[in-house]
């Protein structure tokens, strides 16, 4: 225990300028008098520690004094910071915030952030992923209420195996013993998550269906084109950006967007209607009929208004 505040007081203060013993034993729960002990210590162990007297006085490194760098170059470094700082925002981890200051010991000081990396947490409950989080280390089975594609409800109870973050939204992959097979749950559509005292034994075999994840569904897809009028280009433009696009001189643009089975795409129909009329679909013919029904059928709610 000691040793590990040790070397986390040496990377503190080579990320602050002074560090008062109070604040350092207020940090790792021990009394002055220790961290006194700790910073004799530390300078019989050859680090070039300093003592600063006065009001704002306390213990520093002499200016100078630098970690190895050639492990890491300062992209490596930055790169590493801001994906650890987003995780541990998301999953509130004090040991991901430790590393964060390991690496900023090798990292150029006072340089701005070039890059930032926002995980949306707030389209997932609280405390699921902090929950999933904790399963997946020490291989507890957690039991919820899933809403599936059908709008179906049904528990399931799964050995999760790890979180998947993709399409602005979490997942989590394990095996379902509900259905005896591996499976991929959107974290939105869980309900009612608990951690179970059922613990399981580690994967050793690949599952079969991990492949599936990367499927190449090329030969598969289907062009949907879209007319944008000038009103809704900012809407198609953040839900489409990978599509294929040519503007046009009234300001209005034509999308091209490949899509899988796009009659039976409920995402595509819900992202296309959000358009209100500021899209229309010129292709394929047939989802033009699919979005009419779909209109239909939310007219007859509202016919008494």
């Amino acid at each position: 225990m000691k040793l590990e505040r040790l070397i986390s007081m040496i990377y503190k203060l080579l990320n602050h300028e002074v560090l008062s013993a109070s604040m350092l034993a207020e940090e790792f729960h021990v009394s002055p008098r220790t961290i006194y002990r700790d910073i004799d210590v530390l300078c019989a162990a050859g680090f070039p520690v300093i003592s600063y007297q006065g009001i704002n006085g306390g213990y520093g490194i002499m200016d100078g004094y630098k970690m190895d760098k050639s492990l890491l170059g300062s992209y490596d470094v930055d790169a590493l910071i801001t994906v650890l700082s987003s995780l541990s925002t998301v999953f509130n981890d004090k040991r991901a915030q430790g590393t964060i200051e390991r690496l900023q010991t090798i990292g150029p000081k006072h340089q701005i952030p070039s890059l930032a990396v926002d995980f949306e947490t707030s389209r997932t409950a609280p405390d699921a992923l902090g929950h999933l989080r904790t399963s997946i280390k020490k291989r507890m089975v957690v039991r919820f209420d899933y809403i599936n594609v059908k709008n179906e409800r049904t528990t399931r109870d799964i050995e999760p195996m790890w979180l998947h973050f993709k399409y602005r939204n979490w997942y989590v992959y394990g095996f379902c013993r509900s259905r005896c097979d591996y499976r991929e749950f959107r974290l939105s559509r869980m309900l009612n998550l608990i951690l179970t005292q059922d613990y399981f034994q580690p994967h050793h075999v690949e599952p079969k269906e991990a492949a599936s994840l990367n499927t190449d569904w090329s030969n598969q897809l289907q062009d949907v084109v879209i007319q944008i009028l000038p009103t809704a280009l900012a809407e198609a433009l953040d839900q489409f950006q990978q599509a294929d696009k040519q503007f046009h001189d009234d300001g209005s643009m034509t999308m091209s967007i490949p899509v899988h089975e796009p009659l039976e795409a409920r995402w595509l129909w819900s992202i296309l209607l959000s358009f209100g009329s500021g899209a229309e679909v010129l292709k394929p013919i047939a989802l033009r009929g699919v979005l009419k029904e779909q209109l239909q059928h939310t007219l007859k709610l509202y016919e008494e208004v």
